[in-house]
């Protein structure tokens, strides 16, 4: 019988794959913003931040709204509240309100998390790995085509606003459209007892939340630190790290995400078949931490491109992964299970953003590389443990 839910997993994908470019526009228009604002670019840069405080904050009621009210109302509430960032930092001059926007595009995004992975872990209950791994898919592709976009702008004398126009009316298509999709029933607490007797049969003891249960909430953390690092400096290292020029590194940021989309893509086809999550959790930050030391020491154009490839494909879709993980060793509430990751992330997205710009003033550029390193070897760590506990605790 065919899945009834296929049709509305393309809106929630739809939604990702904007957030792609969401994710980077602000890098991508520093200059614009910095303009439009009278800021200088650190200031412009700690939009990144504001993003990541509405998103923890949001997160701390957004998976109980989710598990209470449905994963339907909260993913559609997301997708229309991105309408007033889109529209409004274009728009407006003023800093403390572009802020607040910014602190509202954050909300959205939790919202959108809280509803979105558990409504595609009950889609597709039997490729539930795949299937949240595919939102990192349809992020790497927006954030491959938003250079492309915006390169289009300049070179048609376009103003860079456009790029925020753009996502705003396919988030309210989005949204439009996903009112009229069945979303899974959220699990009554009657059925919740059903599904806990027959889960009890997949352990050989009860799962530790204060153990593996705060060791993947850590990896979120760690996960989304590799992640926004290169996220954020990547343009920056290119011209005050690695001797490029300011076009030739811009685009870094489209082999970093061309490497993220590969990933994803590849992991789609070979998780839950040929390899478990938990392996790839480890196996991808030690590539990462590989690819971080011959960009350190190596200033080689082939050698930098090869690389920042790599770096995109190793550090994509762990952070999916944790999540899947999560639901596997704590199957009940899932939306609340899950915000304890996405709240790990949030911590990174606000935190990493002021660390490392901390480290770039008083040190030099080149500690951005130093600290993903140290954040690689944690993420290992973090990983390994979890595969110890999972063979323990899983039949």
């Amino acid at each position: 019988m065919k899945n009834p839910y296929i049709k509305t997993s393309f809106g929630m994908y739809l939604n990702y794959f904007m957030l792609g470019m969401i994710n980077i526009i602000i890098a991508s228009n520093m200059g614009n913003l910095s303009e439009s604002y009278n800021q200088p670019v650190e200031r412009i840069s700690l939009l990144v931040s504001a993003i990541g405080i509405g998103k923890l904050v949001a997160l701390f009621f957004a998976g109980r709204l989710s598990d209470k009210l449905g994963r339907k109302p909260i993913i559609i509430t997301g997708s229309f509240l991105y309408l007033l960032f889109l529209i409004g930092i274009p728009l407006l001059s003023s800093y403390p309100v572009a802020f607040a926007l910014a602190i509202t595009a954050g909300i959205a995004n939790s919202l959108l998390d809280s509803g979105t992975y558990p409504a595609l872990i009950e889609s597709f209950p039997k490729q539930s790995s795949s299937a949240t791994v595919l939102v990192k898919a349809m992020v790497s592709i927006g954030a491959t085509l938003l250079p492309v976009i915006l390169a289009f702008l300049a070179s048609h004398d376009l103003s860079w606003g456009w790029s925020f126009y753009l996502l705003a009316v396919l988030f309210l298509i989005s949204g439009m459209y996903l009112i009229f999709m069945p979303f899974p029933a959220v699990h009554t607490n009657e059925k919740n007892e059903k599904t806990s007797e027959a889960q009890d049969n997949r352990f050989k003891e009860k799962p530790k939340f204060w153990g593996e249960g705060l060791a993947i909430i850590l990896i979120g953390f760690t996960s989304t630190a590799l992640f926004v690092v290169w996220q954020t400096w990547l343009p920056e290292l290119g011209t005050g790290f690695m001797d490029l020029s300011e076009n030739v590194a811009v685009q870094l940021l489209s082999y970093f995400s061309i490497g993220a989309l590969v990933s994803v893509l590849l992991l789609a086809v070979v998780l839950d078949k040929f390899i478990k999550p938990i392996t790839i959790m480890i196996i991808y930050p030690a590539v990462a931490f590989v690819s971080m030391l011959m960009l350190f020491f190596v200033h080689s154009y082939p050698v930098v491109i090869i690389s920042t490839f790599i770096l995109g494909l190793s550090t994509s879709g762990i952070f999916q992964l944790a999540i899947s993980v999560m639901t596997d060793f704590f199957v009940e509430n899932k939306g609340t299970t899950t915000s304890y990751v996405n709240i790990a992330g949030s911590v990174a997205f606000i935190l990493v953003p002021i660390i490392t710009s901390s480290l770039v003033g008083g040190i030099g550029i080149s500690m951005t590389l130093v600290f993903d390193m140290v954040i690689a070897v944690l993420s290992i760590l973090l990983a390994v443990f979890v595969l110890y506990r999972g063979k323990k605790v899983l039949n």
